[in-house]
């Protein structure tokens, strides 16, 4: 069994659940596959970081580097807005209350919070489909879709590291 966190919880000693699945076993292939992939992020990254440092003149700012990394992370670093991403672009679009059964330990208040902070982002499009009754449904942005799409490797990587997904025996 592997043990899962619940983020965000304020009681420490209840922030651990079992997993209701073992780890997710996939082929020795797939799994270079997923490696590989995730070295070419690695070195993509790596190429776009030169570039930037290629603008620099002698005097580097890293005060300004930080800065600029840590504004460009704002959006993801407010509780909860990376776990709407993610269920957003795993499960696709959702009505609130399907959201909030997939985002275990979410409460309403902090989910409607989140949604308008993420549609005032742009990476979520709140949709009021007609009714009765009037149905609203949340989706991703073209905006939203990317950062998923570049998330992607992250949530492979992190599910590699900590056990979720594993090799043939």
């Amino acid at each position: 069994m592997t043990l899962r966190c619940i983020l965000y919880t304020k009681y420490r000693l209840y922030n651990l659940l079992r997993m209701a699945r073992p780890p997710l076993r996939i082929s020795a292939s797939d799994l270079k596959r997923i490696e590989q992939a995730i070295s070419e992020v690695e070195e993509n990254g790596g190429m776009i970081r030169r570039s930037f440092e290629s603008y620099y003149d002698d005097d580097f700012d890293v005060g300004w580097e930080v800065d600029a990394a840590v504004d460009a992370f704002s959006i993801f670093s407010s509780k909860w807005t990376i776990e709407i991403l993610a269920t957003l672009y795993i499960a696709g679009d959702r009505r609130f209350n399907e959201m909030r059964a997939l985002l275990r330990g979410i409460s309403s208040r902090t989910l409607s919070d989140k949604l308008t902070t993420c549609v005032q982002n742009g990476l979520v499009d709140r949709v009021v489909e007609d009714g009765p009754p009037i149905r609203v449904i949340y989706r991703l942005t073209g905006h939203g879709r990317e950062a998923g799409r570049l998330l992607s490797p992250l949530v492979a990587y992190m599910k590699l590291h900590q056990g979720h997904v594993v090799g043939p025996k």
